[in-house]
């Protein structure tokens, strides 16, 4: 199954939220959403700084991704972004391919 950081950030009404039903609540929230849609939450951790929240999430597809991203950014709540991630295996397997390219004015 494909594998994707999800890193979010609390509007400030998703703050009120948070502080009003904890963090463990919220965690087995965007747990039960990846289950939902047959995925599984590999970790989810609360930070300082510019993120407030990382989750990795291995899913069936992309497009169930994708929907789990659109449920969360329209509920107003959180913005965040996903980055698929890749494995150094499928990196080695990357390097085995020859594409064809031109760079611009080559």
């Amino acid at each position: 199954m494909p594998k994707y950081l999800l890193q979010a950030n609390y509007t400030v009404e998703g703050v009120k939220g948070l502080r009003k039903e904890g963090g463990t609540s919220r965690r087995a929230a965007a747990e039960q959403l990846v289950k939902s849609l047959g995925g599984t939450m590999e970790s989810f951790y609360y930070a300082f700084g510019d993120t407030d929240v990382f989750v990795v999430v291995d899913m069936p597809d992309h497009a169930s991704m994708t929907a789990v991203a659109h449920v969360i950014g329209a509920s107003g709540a959180i913005s965040g972004k996903t980055t698929v991630l890749i494995t150094p295996e499928e990196v080695d397997e990357a390097t085995k391919k020859t594409p064809t390219y031109r760079a611009p004015g080559q």
